[in-house]
């Protein structure tokens, strides 16, 4: 039987701005990234989104980033190896606080924005994200795009290597993300998006931004939460999911 993970970008929010909508994503969603404080997240918020997935049963993912609060997360940037590896590790484990008093764990971690792009090709940067992460644990899964350097060096260093897709993000024919500064990188409407969210589980395909068909293989859905309504379409996929035979359960 065809299954997949359904994840989400949650805690996307700071002091009294919140993005997200997370209590709602979480009842839809089987894993949720959970932002770590470093492109949104606070304190607070990462304890309340804990709670709200412990109490629902999703899965608890860190979902790291470069320390860049004012550009989201989505501005290029060079950061040292060294530093990344630590940076990467402080984040994990400020959130594993919080997993572990609403009764859970983090149970994979996920690159955030630019630093998801970056360690796609970037053997140094991803190095340094594996690092972060043994330094963290050594059994964490690591989320990511098919093809990768990150999930490539990840299972060379014995981390389980989860591979993922974007149903709402246009793709190169060489199965990388269309840059979200090009016209026709963000699939917007819900129609098509639920349409290859279910092409993506059941054929492991998708037609890209040139019209050509390229495989992707993934384990795992992402649902992004900053999207205009995206509660009604994350509950949308998971029902025409469901209707065409694929089992929506969480990778870890």
């Amino acid at each position: 039987m065809t299954s997949i993970d359904l994840n989400a970008d949650l805690g996307e929010g700071f002091g009294r701005w919140r993005l997200t909508d997370d209590e709602q994503l979480l009842s839809v969603v089987t894993s949720a990234n959970v932002a770590c404080g470093f492109h949104a997240g606070d304190a607070a918020t990462m304890r309340r989104v804990c709670e709200l997935a412990a109490g629902r049963g999703v899965t608890i993912g860190a979902q790291v980033s470069y320390r860049d609060l004012a550009g989201f997360g989505r501005r290029a940037m060079d950061v040292p190896p060294a530093e990344l590896a630590a940076e990467v590790a402080y984040q994990i484990g400020a959130l594993e606080v919080f997993a572990r008093a609403a009764g859970a764990r983090v149970a994979y971690v996920k690159p955030h924005g630019a630093l998801y792009n970056r360690v796609v090709h970037d053997g140094e940067q991803a190095a340094a994200v594996v690092d972060g992460v043994l330094l963290a644990s050594a059994s964490l899964p690591v989320l990511g795009l098919p093809g990768s350097r990150l999930l490539e060096l990840a299972g060379k260093a014995g981390l389980p290597a989860v591979t993922e897709a974007f149903a709402d993000r246009a793709y190169t024919d060489e199965g990388t993300l269309v840059p979200r500064g090009r016209e026709g990188a963000v699939v917007s409407d819900p129609e098509a998006v639920v349409e290859r969210s279910v092409e993506l589980a059941r054929s492991g395909s998708v037609t890209a931004h040139s019209g050509a068909r390229i495989a992707v293989r993934a384990r795992s859905l992402c649902l992004h939460g900053d999207t205009p309504g995206a509660v009604e379409l994350a509950r949308r996929v998971r029902a025409r999911l469901t209707e065409a035979g694929v089992t929506v359960t969480a990778f870890a």
